[in-house]
């Protein structure tokens, strides 16, 4: 085990947990509480919120932005300029247009969860009180505004379901095949089992959901 590397251009404020062999590079800005766990890479010029909590094994690119609320599980990916938000109303001024409305986190604030696994293209904006099942990808450039199955490849504005994948990242139903087998499944009632023959794990599609036959086993 190595101690967490640190730019020296990184700002990393009081309290801030991190892991073993986490790297956290130049012009990074990490707040307060913020606690990120062993063999990360934090890109350049990102920024982390008080209080954010990231598991292990998790890539962030360069200049992404992840607000306060949000929780980040292990083996996650965060591509270049992702934008993370926790408000459905923001707002320059308090609700008395007193002076300007408060940037802690109040019973308004809404949480975003990254299960295991997910990835997120560059340029993609999560909305807030989302949660991304494990093992989905979210494509570039896309605008999430609704929870994401597990294992489900989303894209667009807003992102919608286009695929599933394996947990190593493989399409195991996608494009028009991928409309066929929901339709069918969905007018039969029943399910149809895929093989990954990229990590060679089994699924069982049933026309709604993705799920392994098998539990997938992470390190520790």
């Amino acid at each position: 085990m190595k101690p967490a590397r640190v730019h020296p251009t990184a700002l990393v404020e009081d309290g801030v947990v991190l892991g073993h062999d986490t790297s956290v590079w130049d012009g990074v800005h990490i707040r307060h509480g913020a606690t990120i766990g062993h063999h990360c890479i934090v890109g350049e010029k990102t920024y982390i919120a008080y209080d954010v909590v990231i598991g292990n094994y998790v890539k962030i690119n360069a200049v992404v932005y992840i607000c306060a609320n949000v929780a980040i599980g292990d083996f996650c990916m965060i591509s270049a300029h992702t934008v993370f938000t926790n408000d459905r109303f923001p707002r320059s001024g308090n609700k008395e247009l007193t002076g300007l409305e408060t940037s802690d986190v109040t019973e308004e604030t809404l949480t975003t969860r990254l299960e295991r696994g997910v990835t997120i293209g560059a340029n993609a904006t999560i909305g807030p009180g989302i949660t991304l099942g494990e093992f989905s990808m979210v494509g570039m450039g896309s605008v999430v505004t609704r929870d994401v199955p597990a294992f489900a490849l989303v894209h667009g504005s807003p992102a919608k379901v286009a695929g599933w994948l394996s947990a190593c990242g493989h399409p195991l139903l996608r494009g028009r095949y991928f409309e066929e087998q929901v339709v069918a499944a969905s007018a039969g009632g029943g399910h149809r089992d895929l093989h990954c023959e990229r990590c060679g794990r089994d699924y069982r599609f049933d026309g709604r959901g993705l799920a392994p036959k098998a539990p997938i086993v992470s390190a520790p």
